[in-house]
């Protein structure tokens, strides 16, 4: 995760206009968000893609919220290793038995 914070950094480093402010980057992701629930919409919902639409991906789009959510935690200086390590211990805590567990045996 920080090698590709590291990446971002030096991408959006080359420009003057550097990171968006925070609320634009809330904005950019929601509509990121957006765009990927109309690709799964067309993927595995009832809602099949006009032929003049551009081909696009549920892979690419996770990949635009990947970036935008990269930008937006090194804008504010998280590291997302420490923010994910976090969110894990969380769920392998408080919510270890929340779910029903497969059977391994």
């Amino acid at each position: 995760m920080a090698e590709m914070q590291r990446e971002v950094d030096l991408y959006i480093s080359q420009f003057k206009e550097g990171y968006f402010s925070p609320l634009a980057m809330l904005a950019r992701m929601s509509e990121e968000v957006g765009e990927l629930a109309r690709e799964v919409n067309h993927e595995f919902g009832e809602k099949p893609k006009k032929p003049s639409e551009a081909d696009n991906s549920i892979e690419l789009e996770l990949g635009d919220i990947l970036f935008i959510t990269l930008c937006f935690a090194n804008s504010l200086n998280i590291d997302l290793t420490k923010a994910h390590d976090q969110v894990m211990h969380k769920f392998n805590t408080r919510d270890k038995d929340r779910w029903t567990k497969l059977n391994t045996d």
